[in-house]
């Protein structure tokens, strides 16, 4: 079993940034790919950026240059870095580890982009 909890969260400007964090119960990062998605009112969930384990990345294209995932090893810690953000940005955040299956899913935290 592996629990994820992520912060960070909240309500920012259009231009702004916010760093979300995504901790995990245990050390995962060797045997796991972590992803950041999101989730906006009546859309579906989208892959947002993923982090496999040798440290390669992937982003979607229309966060691709503002938004930087990353991790901290010994925190057992996942980070979405997001820069210039936009109000179409708005969503819930989740954070997911998976190998294959259905994989294990945080709570979600809200970012909202608005004047």
């Amino acid at each position: 079993q592996v629990q994820l909890v992520e912060s960070g969260g909240g309500l920012v400007q259009p231009g702004g940034s916010l760093r979300l964090s995504c901790a995990a119960s245990r050390s995962i990062f060797s045997t796991y790919v972590m992803g950041w998605y999101r989730q906006a009112p009546g859309k579906q969930r989208e892959l947002v950026a993923s982090l496999t384990t040798s440290g390669s990345t992937n982003y979607a294209v229309s966060v691709k240059g503002r938004f930087t995932i990353s991790r901290d090893n010994a925190k057992n810690t996942v980070y979405l870095q997001m820069n210039s953000l936009k109000p179409e940005d708005t969503a819930v955040y989740y954070c997911k580890a998976f190998v294959s299956g259905p994989g294990y899913w945080g709570q979600g935290t809200q970012v909202t982009v608005s004047s």
